[in-house]
């Protein structure tokens, strides 16, 4: 029963925007005070000159001296042209959050913190993000803060955990453990850290580059499915939600109903699917080299890797060197909705990306890199028609992808509704779900990927 009323309270907080403790506005002046006292200093530098790292003659991979956080290799198609580098990093890291309830209403403990890759330095992140290298301190840094409520999970009530995918075109087969711990305790808050509502974190969504992708994953985690209201709470709650379509397609949609037609579309991938990507040297990647201290593709592409020296003021290390892949122009990552018979309904597409953990994961309508080409049918084409026309626009702001490996990676994340007659017969590989059907799915691990996970989060009530 704690569960079920953790839930409930959890789902309240989907639409409660004045925090108990916090305005929005105290949080957004918290932020901005932050990034004019908190020192940053970031460099691009060469290869040669990121201390501790090297290109390996040997294995043709990118890694620090003792082989540990991460390494990048290449990464090419079996019998076919394309190539590129990619992250190896095997170990699972904690995306965590606290939850806490203050006066009936649920609130989050969140972080500002600045990775080195942020476009902007300070971005609204998790209770805790930290690698294993991180928080098992191999690299001699502090102990994370507020680890322990992680660690010992069991000690608490948990409200989420499960190993969830990462950018699957930059990183092999990378995930990461989102986790949501409900404490009783009273819990110390420092300096950089917050408590505020599930509706205050998605009214900062609304501002660019501020609240951060690790945030947004964990909070598409939460189980809305498996939340025990009855007829009256249900009625209660749906006076409190703007959207109705989407208060039905949360707790009454029938995605039971949905979900074997996709698995069989998964599966029959999977099953019959031959094309494979094979590990490289770097220095075997035709199409990459070195101009300006950065490994570069000779063609169009989303990212180039470059080196950096790094100085963070309240880190747990201050000061260090690593690479990152930086952004070559801004991706657009679009999740099309449509209302049917009161429901909304999601528009979503399979894609097989090369770094996918097991070959295929449920996205979003569009994803579009820069640099990339594009297949385009009559989905793509409706989408771009009406984004040029500014129609049916719910959502469209800039948000940033991680910080800690990306540099400057913004991209484009839109919230589009359309009509079910604009949208005609659906092409092969796409699918009309419920957010009760997606919101189950994302209790599978590996099955949603992070693109469409990441938009679902930025849906308010």
């Amino acid at each position: 029963m704690q569960r079920y009323n953790t839930l409930n309270l959890i789902t309240q907080s989907w639409y409660i925007e004045t925090g108990v403790l916090n305005s929005t506005d105290e949080l957004l002046d918290w932020v901005k005070h932050l990034n004019q006292t908190t020192h940053v200093d970031i460099k691009k530098i060469d290869l040669a000159d990121c201390k501790g790292w090297c290109l390996d003659a040997q294995d043709g991979t990118i890694h620090n001296a003792n082989r540990s956080f991460f390494s990048i290799a290449g990464l090419r198609e079996e019998g076919g042209d394309w190539q590129q580098p990619i992250i190896l990093q095997n170990e699972i890291g904690y995306l965590g959050i606290l939850c806490k309830e203050f006066d009936g209403v649920m609130h989050f403990l969140m972080q500002a913190k600045i990775e080195p890759g942020n476009i902007n330095h300070i971005q609204i992140s998790p209770t805790i993000q930290a690698t294993k290298s991180n928080f098992t301190q191999q690299h001699g840094g502090k102990k994370p803060a507020y680890l322990d409520y992680f660690l010992y999970a069991e000690q608490h009530e948990i409200v989420v955990d499960q190993i969830q995918s990462e950018q699957s075109s930059r990183f092999l087969k990378k995930r990461n453990r989102n986790i949501i711990v409900c404490v009783e305790d009273d819990v110390e808050v420092l300096a950089n850290h917050r408590w505020m509502t599930l509706a205050q974190i998605k009214a900062l969504m609304h501002h660019d580059n501020l609240v951060n992708m690790d945030t947004r994953t964990v909070l598409s985690c939460i189980p809305y499915c498996q939340a025990n209201l009855d007829e009256d709470e249900k009625k209660q709650l749906s006076s409190h939600f703007k959207n109705q379509a989407l208060f039905q397609s949360v707790f009454y949609g029938d995605g039971t109903n949905q979900l074997p037609a996709l698995y069989r579309y998964i599966n029959n991938y999977k099953m019959f699917d031959e094309k494979a990507y094979n590990l490289c040297p770097l220095q075997e990647l035709e199409s990459w080299h070195t101009v300006d201290g950065a490994l570069v593709c000779k063609n169009p592409w989303p990212f180039r890797v470059v080196f950096c020296d790094i100085a963070i003021e309240g880190r747990e290390v201050r000061n260090w060197t690593q690479p990152l892949f930086e952004a070559v122009g801004i991706a657009t990552f679009g999740l099309i909705l449509c209302e049917i018979d009161g429901v909304l309904k999601f528009v979503v597409r399979t894609y097989a990306e090369q770094g996918c953990f097991d070959s295929l994961e449920l996205g979003a309508t569009i994803q579009q890199e820069a640099g990339a080409v594009h297949e385009e049918d009559a989905i793509t084409r409706l989408f771009e028609d009406k984004l040029a026309k500014g129609a049916g626009i719910l959502f469209d702001t800039l948000l940033s992808e991680e910080g800690g490996r990306f540099y400057h990676e913004q991209n484009r994340n839109i919230l589009m509704q359309v009509s079910r007659e604009e949208l005609g017969i659906l092409p092969e590989g796409y699918f009309l779900m419920d957010f009760r059907a997606l919101n189950q799915l994302i209790q599978v691990n590996n099955t949603v990927n992070i693109q469409l996970r990441n938009l679902l989060s930025v849906l308010e009530a």
